[in-house]
C-alpha cells in the first residue's frame, strides 16, 4: 500500500480536536451527554474528543456498517452492535470518523431518535467528505471537510488497516 500524501497532520487534528471539544461543552451545558462512538472507525477520535470535554458524560459504542472492506457504501446500513446505555431522554452525540455517503449517519439518526427516544441526536465527524454523498445528512460538528480521495489513519482504515497511522492519509488511486 502506498499512500500519495499526507492530508491532515497530528499537530492540526490535534488542535482541531481541542477546538470541538470547547464547542461541545460550551452547546452541552446542563444536558445529559453521551458520546456515541460508532466502531471501529472512531475510537481513536472518540478518546481524544472525550478528553477534550469538560463535562461529565457517558460513553458507549455501537458498530454499524455500511462498507466491509469495500471502497464504496453497499447502500444497506447494519447494525451489528447496540448500545449498553439507557438512552431515552438523553443527548446522544454520534461520534464517526468520516461521513462519506451519509448513509449510515443517515439511518443512526432516525434510529436513535425514534427507537431509543433521545432527547436529541447530533453529529461529530472528523472528516466530512462530500465527494460521495447520496443521503441529505450535516454533520453538526465537523473537525475538517475533505472534497476527495480515499483516507486513512487516525481511526480511517482500507480493510481493517491502516487506522494506527497518527495522521490522517490519502492512498494512491491504484491501491484499493
Amino acid at each position: 500500500m502506498k499512500f500519495a500524501r499526507t492530508v491532515l497532520g497530528r499537530e492540526e487534528i490535534a488542535e482541531r480536536v481541542q477546538a470541538l471539544g470547547r464547542q461541545i461543552t460550551a452547546d452541552y451545558q446542563g444536558k445529559q451527554l453521551v458520546l456515541l462512538g460508532i466502531l471501529n472507525g472512531a475510537f481513536i477520535f472518540l478518546a481524544d474528543l472525550a478528553r477534550a470535554i469538560a463535562l461529565d458524560m457517558e460513553i458507549d459504542f455501537i458498530q454499524a456498517a455500511s462498507y466491509g472492506d469495500a471502497t464504496e457504501s453497499s447502500g444497506s446500513v447494519v447494525l451489528r452492535k447496540e448500545p449498553e446505555l439507557h438512552l431515552a431522554g438523553k443527548d446522544i452525540l454520534l461520534v464517526e470518523d468520516i461521513i462519506d455517503s451519509g448513509l449510515t449517519v443517515a439511518w443512526l439518526r432516525n434510529y436513535f431518535a425514534t427507537k431509543h427516544q433521545a432527547a436529541s441526536v447530533k453529529v461529530c465527524t472528523l472528516i466530512d467528505k462530500q465527494e460521495r454523498r447520496v443521503a441529505n445528512v450535516q454533520a453538526d460538528y465537523a473537525g475538517f471537510s475533505i472534497a476527495r480521495g480515499f483516507l486513512v489513519g487516525y481511526g480511517l482504515d482500507y480493510a481493517q488497516k491502516h487506522r494506527n497511522l497518527p495522521d490522517v492519509c490519502e492512498l494512491e488511486a491504484s491501491c484499493p
